[in-house]
């Protein structure tokens, strides 16, 4: 009988530690992804598209939370850490179509749609304060059951991946910064810079051009599905509150980062300079900082390979 009680109780921790991240109830699409107006019917089809490339397996996860709903895209199911990724403006999470078989391989990877752009998450009440941002993420993050976790922020998410950390750290283990955005210094005025305010006087289309051939050293290199997409968000998106109030963090922020933070910055980078490099070996206690050479703003495409690599072995380090 003793045996048959042992027994009984090993299956039974076995059921609740399979069971203890069981996403299952957050697979069915909500109403809004479903039953689709014409504009955001062909969106979503382009999204869709674009997250073809993704060349692993993955599953779409709908998380509802007191802001709205968390589209979570996650690959890598069969592993035990947890990375999370927040993408850069107007990107959505298709845009690590070049890095997530790379970090699917060590890492059960959460991509997350930010709630205020392009993407497939969905507001419901108004947002009208930072804390709120980051007390959405956590709220996604508790319901995923992520007890530890390390943070990829690109751009508009590195800023965010930054303020996420000032927040609450206690559970990030590491932060990889990919050319933050608005992180250490503001944006400088350049010849990139410059071309993008010009090409304000012209087409949509060539404003789109512009800003890739500013952002990327080989725009060719971008898949045209991705593009695609992009494309169409940046056509569906207006400049929210939270992006001018995007300032860089204060020196007393940044000595407060507990956690190992690697920076990535791309030599034909017009979001930063030098001077990020310096601040991050300067100022973070547990700060790294390296420049990507034949890289631009878009470095986790323009140099996917060395930017996968240098990423694990930071954080597997």
């Amino acid at each position: 009988m003793k045996r048959y009680f042992k027994l009984l109780l090993l299956l039974l921790i076995v059921v609740i530690a399979s069971c203890a991240n069981d996403y299952s109830k957050y697979e069915k699409a909500p109403e809004y992804v479903r039953n689709l107006s014409h504009t955001d019917k062909q969106y979503f089809e382009a999204y869709d598209k674009a997250l073809e490339l993704w060349d692993v397996e993955y599953k779409e996860l709908y998380i509802p939370t007191q802001y709205g709903t968390a589209h979570v895209i996650v690959s890598g199911l069969g592993n035990s850490e947890s990375l999370v990724l927040l993408h850069g403006m107007n990107a959505s999470s298709t845009m690590w179509y070049p890095n997530i078989k790379a970090l699917s391989q060590d890492f059960q990877v959460f991509a997350i749609d930010f709630l205020l752009e392009p993407g497939k998450s969905h507001i419901d009440v108004d947002v009208t304060e930072i804390n709120q941002i980051s007390a959405w993420y956590y709220e996604v993050i508790d319901k995923l059951k992520l007890k530890e976790f390390s943070i990829i922020g690109a751009s508009k998410g590195g800023w965010l991946a930054v303020n996420l950390a000032l927040y609450k750290q206690d559970k990030i283990k590491k932060i990889v910064l990919l050319s933050p955005a608005q992180t250490f210094i503001w944006i400088r005025p350049s010849t990139n810079l410059l071309e993008n305010i010009v090409s304000l006087f012209s087409s949509d289309k060539k404003q789109f051009e512009t800003s890739l051939k500013t952002m990327s050293v080989n725009p060719a290199n971008i898949h045209e599905d991705y593009l695609n997409q992009y494309y169409k968000a940046t056509q569906r998106d207006s400049i929210n509150a939270f992006t001018f109030g995007m300032t860089p963090f204060t020196k007393t922020e940044l000595k407060s980062l507990k956690m190992p933070v690697l920076v990535l910055i791309g030599d034909d980078d017009m979001i930063n300079n030098d001077k990020s490099i310096r601040l991050t070996q300067e100022l973070i206690p547990n700060g790294v900082a390296e420049v990507l050479p034949n890289a631009g703003h878009f470095l986790s495409i323009d140099q996917a390979e060395a930017v996968n690599e240098r990423i694990l072995e930071f954080l597997n380090e």
